[in-house]
């Protein structure tokens, strides 16, 4: 499956110190890493990824807990899950094919990570493309009715183990079917989503482990990602490579924030960027105009 919709590319097992990490990688030029978001895989740039190709050498990468990456295990203070955490994961992964500083793009849960890694390696990172996200301590600080409304997920997955676990697993395919596709809008987009990367999807939340990892990921999320957000907002840290945004026209955030470049002008004094026509999953929605975006950024 993976050689049919990443044609040209290598399936690739890099080593890192808490374990392997799984990547396509394909191309020729400068690095650019892709992190994928929740609850998916590298597989989400599958028509991304192709068209970026003839300009960058291309990295599609699992994250830690996810796709077919290592599992680290989970702890009582989430840090094994943390972004600061998988972040360097994945700067590992890249030393692993001899890449010590280069771009990164991530969507949703990989964009969390992307910014972490700009912020924690700042030597490393040169441009940083972050999709349909703003920073984690900033959604937790501004949290309203609206909020947990529309993103409800957050504090449902935040919840002491094993209470979502066990829950979801009681019927995953009601929770893929009724959260992730009619909730969140995967696969809502006629033509853009092929039959093997859905059922993809489908089977992680089959896969107790995974959804274990998923959990802790927003555990992390609640919890020691917040506490380094503050740690460097109260320092005023900030990111101090180029950063483009880009988010769904159709998704939460512009219902959550009025400005969204706004929230992260403190973060990222070089920040740009547009909502495009599209759900939560913009880079499988609309893969060519999000490539076009990040070719122009990049360029």
């Amino acid at each position: 499956m993976q050689i049919a919709l990443f044609a040209g590319f290598e399936a690739r097992e890099l080593s890192t110190a808490r374990g392997t990490v799984h990547a396509m990688v394909g191309g020729s030029g400068p690095p650019l890493l892709l992190l994928h978001g929740y609850p998916q895989s590298h597989l989400m740039w599958h028509a991304v990824a192709p068209l970026l190709a003839d300009r960058y050498t291309v990295v599609a990468s699992d994250l830690a807990g996810y796709g077919a990456s290592f599992r680290p295990a989970p702890a009582p203070d989430h840090t094994p899950h943390s972004k600061r955490a998988m972040a360097l994961d994945q700067v590992e992964a890249m030393a692993a094919l001899g890449f010590d500083r280069f771009a990164v793009a991530g969507h949703d849960r990989g964009g969390r990570v992307a910014y972490r890694m700009a912020l924690d390696h700042p030597d490393t990172v040169e441009w940083l493309a972050v999709l349909d996200i703003v920073p984690t301590g900033e959604v937790w600080r501004r949290a309203d009715r609206d909020f947990a409304g529309g993103y409800w997920h957050w504090a449902f997955l935040a919840q002491p183990a094993p209470l979502p676990e066990r829950l979801i697993g009681g019927d995953p395919q009601a929770f893929f079917d009724l959260h992730v596709r009619a909730g969140m809008g995967l696969g809502a987009e006629p033509g853009r989503y092929p039959s093997e990367v859905l059922d993809a999807y489908r089977r992680t939340l089959d896969d107790p482990g995974t959804v274990e990892a998923m959990c802790e990921d927003y555990r992390a999320g609640a919890s020691v990602d917040v506490a380094y957000d503050d740690a460097d907002r109260e320092a005023g840290r900030q990111i101090a490579c180029p950063v483009l945004v880009l988010w769904a026209g159709r998704g939460g955030l512009p219902r959550f924030y009025s400005d969204v470049l706004e929230v992260w002008r403190p973060w990222a004094p070089d920040v740009r960027g547009k909502a495009l026509d599209a759900t939560h999953f913009l880079a499988e929605d609309r893969p060519e105009e999000a490539a076009a975006e990040l070719l122009a950024f990049l360029g």
